[in-house]
């Protein structure tokens, strides 16, 4: 395994102390980002009401951001190459405030769904530069503790933010939540420009430069057990509710505390991982996909005894919400030179897993059937592993 080298735009005092205002800032951003994507699902039969369509148009409001991720994640710093990264976040936020904002007052769903492709660019800018500027708050030697931050923030979203939108709409129209959620992201652009330092870019990105990162020894091996890990978790994930639905005892309230629990477990996951994810990195690199792998099995040997499938859910939430943190901390060990077109390449292969995973998944559940998905998702998630732990022990000198 290689040994993390400093980052050449980062002056040398920015590893001397963790700045942990700015990365509290970055961790609210991830969490109102995220809170936003999903918020259609808390609304969703208001929202299609009030735009007449069925549920199901008003549920490709959250598709199209998913979407929007495969074209500008890798493509951010290519349309911004010089701008200051600090500058970027604080106009991403603007850009999502203004998402909100018109869907708040959208009149038809072609509106919604224009204002949502703004929103998932602002999503996808903010993870593909989020590495970089975790590195620089927190140094390259601590860029697994920064990364956990901002993961904390989409796990935060995912058991509190959620939620505390279903629960607004029960006191306001749906409408207000957007115009809320909205206001919010003014507030974060103010404070993203005031608490974060200066960010310089990268040098000049070009298409070749991802491209030629991609081919650096044990990159490439690296994707492909990444996005292995990415596509195994959510060809199971998507289909939890059919697998519990499964077990005798499990009931529509049952399925909500589980699924809560799953984003406890990430929470604590995020936490846990993230403070030692800089000592430990070789070994979770394996040892996180192995044990996901083991949970989705489990969820189909264990389904007879809810408190068991309870713990495995527990287990599942823990190690995958934590798996961007693994991925965000082997780029800055493996190209801690390329930050940007590193983080780029991770959050298009999450992405890209996901559209994967939506695209085969209902195949295989309607021809085959949820226990056969699980099996495939866990063998899926076997060979990311081996791949990805084999790309740590490819010299990164060609």
């Amino acid at each position: 395994m290689t040994t993390t080298a400093p980052v050449p735009t980062m002056p040398p005092s920015a590893a001397s102390r963790i700045r942990y205002g700015g990365l509290i800032v970055l961790m609210l951003m991830g969490f109102l980002l995220v809170t936003a994507e999903f918020l259609p699902n808390g609304v969703l039969t208001e929202m299609a009401d009030g735009l007449g369509v069925t549920p199901g148009q008003a549920g490709q409001t959250v598709t199209v951001t998913a979407l929007v991720g495969l074209i500008v994640a890798p493509t951010v710093g290519l349309m911004f190459p010089r701008l200051d990264r600090r500058s970027l976040l604080v106009w991403m936020a603007l850009a999502a405030a203004v998402s909100n904002l018109i869907v708040a007052i959208a009149p038809n769903l072609i509106i919604v769904l224009l204002a949502r492709f703004l929103l998932g660019a602002a999503i996808s800018a903010f993870w593909a530069m989020s590495i970089t500027v975790a590195a620089r708050l927190a140094g390259p030697e601590s860029l697994g503790r920064g990364v956990m931050f901002t993961s904390a923030g989409v796990s935060l979203a995912t058991v509190a933010g959620v939620p505390l939108g279903v629960m607004l709409s029960e006191l306001v129209d749906w409408r207000m939540v957007f115009a809320i959620a909205g206001v919010l992201m003014v507030v974060l652009a103010v404070v993203l420009r005031f608490v974060l330092p200066s960010v310089p870019a990268e040098r000049a990105s070009s298409l070749r430069l991802l491209v030629d990162t991609l081919r650096r020894p044990g990159i490439g091996l690296g994707m492909v057990g990444h996005v292995l890990v990415v596509l195994g978790h959510f060809l199971a994930y998507t289909y939890v509710r059919l697998a519990l639905e499964r077990i005798p005892e499990v009931d529509a309230s049952t399925i909500v505390v589980l699924l809560a629990l799953f984003g406890v477990g990430g929470l604590l996951g995020n936490i846990t991982i993230g403070l030692v994810i800089d000592r430990t990195f070789a070994f979770f690199a394996v040892f996180a996909p192995l044990v996901i792998a083991l949970s989705v099995m489990s969820m189909i040997l264990f389904s007879g005894s809810i408190v068991g499938v309870g713990i495995v859910v527990l287990v599942w939430g823990f190690f995958f919400s934590s798996w961007l943190i693994v991925a965000n901390t082997w780029v800055g060990h493996r190209m801690p030179d390329r930050l940007e077109a590193g983080g780029s390449l991770v959050v298009v292969g999450f992405q890209g897993a996901i559209t994967l995973a939506a695209g085969i998944g209902g195949l295989l559940v309607d021809t085959l059937n949820v226990e056969l998905v699980y099996v495939i998702g866990s063998i899926a998630l076997l060979a990311g592993a081996v791949l990805f732990g084999a790309s740590n022990r490819v010299s990164s000198r060609a």
